[in-house]
Order: C-alpha cells, then sequence, then structure tokens
C-alpha cells in the first residue's frame, strides 16, 4: 500500500505543521544563525564517515510507479560522495518490515531510514522508532502527530494532484468524446484529491466533460485494473489515467487498445510509445537530497531542525510533468505550461469557493481551499463531472 489513509486531525496540528515546513523552501532556512553545539559536532562528524541512509520498498523497483519514483530518487543521491545508501525491495506490511529496519541500523549502521510504504507507518515504524531513539525515521504520506508519535519520526509528501490537475487540461484537449477515465485503488482523501484534480483541470478546458472513475479496491490488482481499462474502452471513454501502485497494466491495456494515457508516479512513456500524453510524476531525489544535505548539516528531527511534517508542490520540486507525447497538440501544451507556471509562481488554486460535488452540493462553501486546507486532508467526495461514488 502506498499512500495515506484518512486520519483526523484538528485545523491547529496541521496547520502548524504545514506554516512550518509548507515547502523545503522553507525548511533548509531552518537553522541559520546560531548553530547548536549538537549539530557542529554532528557536521564533524559526517566528515569522518558517511552517513547511512536506508531505503525500503514494498514493491519492486522496476514497477513503473510507485516504488521505482522512490528508487529513482535514493539512485539520485550517488553524486553525494559523504553519503552512502542501502535499499531492500519487496518488503512486505509485515513485521519483516521490522527485522529488514533493524538490520540496515544493525547490520549497515544506517542512522536515517526512508520505509517509504504507508503500512510500514503503524505499528512497525513507530514499534523501531521507539527501540532506536538516534535514528531517524521518514515515512511518505503519513502524518506525524505531536505528543503522539515519537520525536524521531517525520512525514513527508507532496501535492501532486497539481500535476494531475495539469494533466487534466492535456487529457481535455486530447480527447474527441468528452469521456475520461480514473482508474484508483481506494476513496482515501489523497486519491480523491488526485481524481477530482484531474476533472477540475479537464473541465476548465472543457466544462461538458466527465471523469469515469472505478475503485479496485487494492494498491496492486493488475487483471482489475485491466478489466476497468478495458470496459472504459468499450464506453468510448479515450482517454484514462489512474492512481494504483504500479500503473503499468493501465499504460499498456491503453496503447492495446488505441486510447490515450496519461501517466502516474513515474514516467510510464516506453509503455505507450503512441497514446502516452504526459503523466505526473515524483522527484524525490531532489526532496532525498535535500533530506541529506541538512542532516550532514547536524539538523534532527530531534533537535527541532528538520520538521516533523513536509510537503511541496510544483513550487517546491516535488513533482514534474512526463515530457509531452507526440499526440500533443501546440494548443494543449500552450494552456498545460500556462497554468503549471501558476503553480509554480504560487497563485494558482484548485479548489475554489463554490465548488459542487457530484450529487450538487456545495463542498467548498465559502472561501478558496488552498494546498494547506485541513478540508483537503479530509476530502471524501468527488466532484461535478466526476461519473462514480464514494463507497465505504
Amino acid at each position: 500500500m502506498s499512500t495515506s489513509k484518512p486520519v483526523q486531525l484538528n485545523r491547529r496540528q496541521v496547520i502548524r505543521g504545514i506554516l512550518a515546513t509548507t515547502a523545503f523552501g522553507a525548511a533548509t532556512k531552518f537553522g541559520t544563525g546560531c548553530t547548536p553545539a549538537s549539530q557542529t559536532q554532528a557536521s564533524s562528524n559526517a566528515e569522518d564517515k558517511p552517513i547511512v541512509m536506508g531505503f525500503i520498498y514494498v514493491g519492486p523497483k522496476d514497477d513503473f510507479g510507485y516504488n521505482q519514483a522512490h528508487a529513482e530518487g535514493k539512485q539520485g543521491l550517488a553524486k553525494l560522495t559523504w553519503l552512502k545508501t542501502v535499499e531492500e525491495a519487496n518488503v512486505p506490511e509485515t513485521t519483516a518490515v521490522e527485522e529488514t529496519m533493524r538490520n540496515m541500523i544493525e547490520e549497515e549502521g544506517a542512522t536515517v531510514l526512508f520505509p517509504t510504504s504507508f503500512g510500514y507507518f503503524d505499528p512497525h515504524i513507530l514499534k523501531i522508532a521507539k527501540e532506536y531513539p538516534e535514528v531517524q525515521f521518514f515515512h511518505c504520506g503519513g502524518l506525524y502527530q505531536e505528543g503522539k508519535h515519537p520525536k524521531n519520526v517525520g512525514s513527508y509528501f507532496g501535492y501532486i494532484d497539481e500535476a494531475q490537475y495539469v494533466a487534466g487540461i492535456v487529457a481535455a484537449h486530447t480527447s474527441k468524446t468528452g469521456k475520461l477515465g480514473f482508474i484508483a485503488a481506494k476513496p482515501i482523501p489523497q486519491v480523491l484529491r488526485n481524481i477530482n484534480s484531474f476533472n477540475l483541470g479537464a473541465r476548465s478546458i472543457n466544462p461538458k466533460i466527465t471523469t469515469q472513475v472505478v475503485f479496485t479496491g487494492d494498491w496492486a490488482l493488475p487483471v482489475k485494473e485491466a478489466e476497468a481499462a478495458n470496459s472504459m474502452a468499450d464506453q468510448d471513454i479515450d482517454v484514462i489515467t489512474c492512481h494504483v501502485d504500479s500503473p503499468k497494466v493501465v499504460m499498456e491495456t491503453a496503447e492495446r487498445r488505441g486510447i490515450f494515457c496519461s501517466g502516474y508516479h513515474a514516467n510510464q512513456a516506453k509503455l505507450a510509445p503512441k497514446g502516452y500524453l504526459t503523466g505526473a510524476e515524483w522527484n524525490w531525489a531532489q526532496v532525498y537530497s535535500r533530506y541529506a544535505e541538512m542532516i550532514r548539516a547536524g539538523k534532527t528531527l530531534m533537535n527541532g531542525g528538520i520538521p516533523h511534517l513536509v510537503r511541496g508542490g510544483l513550487k517546491d520540486g516535488f513533482l514534474k510533468m512526463s515530457p509531452y507525447g507526440a499526440a500533443v497538440s501546440a494548443e494543449a501544451k500552450k494552456d498545460a505550461d500556462a497554468v503549471k507556471e501558476k503553480f509554480i509562481a504560487g497563485n494558482m488554486t484548485i479548489y475554489r469557493a463554490g465548488l459542487k460535488d457530484n450529487t450538487g452540493k456545495v463542498v467548498v462553501p465559502n472561501k478558496d481551499f488552498t494546498q494547506t486546507a485541513i478540508e483537503l486532508e479530509k476530502m471524501n467526495w468527488l466532484a461535478e463531472g466526476v461519473i462514480g461514488r464514494v463507497a465505504s
């Protein structure tokens, strides 16, 4: 499982964390001014021996999806000569990951761990973090809760729905039928944000376009993913995208059926050379490099040098778009690039006041929801124009 489930947080918890860490651009400014002696000593020690970071994946490193994106992020650290990385793939969300974490710490000397899958967090990361209070654990997708979780545990993720919004613009320009498709694992807030943002991006170009959603029920169900993609093609849906661990099956099925596709997590262009339009990709190499630099400088979760909650979007370099495919028109590129620049400039808002869900209910009532809005962390609805329902 590779993304987060709904959590109940109060506004103060979330806003306090986000305002402190809205992006790494802000986080990396921490530590200016006086540097604690402990940080100076840690920086000195870093010159004597390499920092060892461990990366753990729930699936294969070449899945063209979630795990590959993290593995590519780890590979991006190779240029840092003062850093050593270790990794292990196909580690189940069971006590097996506890064994992997212990081995990385005790046998490999890891002092920083990135167990990337959501199911690793509770109870596994929380348990091992208590056993090794000097080791830092950074989890992708979860939310650190002050006073509840160990101080050596942190959380990072990104507003990848920004990239999905841009992809929706390209999809709308390309579609001839006005019917889009979205294959998703589970109706949790992060997935719903991607669906809704993709749809809203598309409807900014064609207000009558629709997005059909199919929830498969889990993160990696290739048979159901193929069935959903084929069913959509049979219904004259001519552009599909997804939020599953590995988009490989969806992209290949779309290509075989002669329809267009938009990727997710990593670049899947080689899987669909004719129909691939673009994709919402992670840029974990930049995120991991920034963590590494802060740790080298002696900053930690425990001494307050590294925030416990880190989020970022296109503006912060957490995300990127796949290169445009051959089928993307010049007009589509122009419109998509213009909105992407707005995100990068920090003056683009997806969820505007007055927005309705697909039942006609106003779900953004009084003011715009910016990316840090607590309401988006609890999203349980599908936007107007999305065909489907949120089932528990």
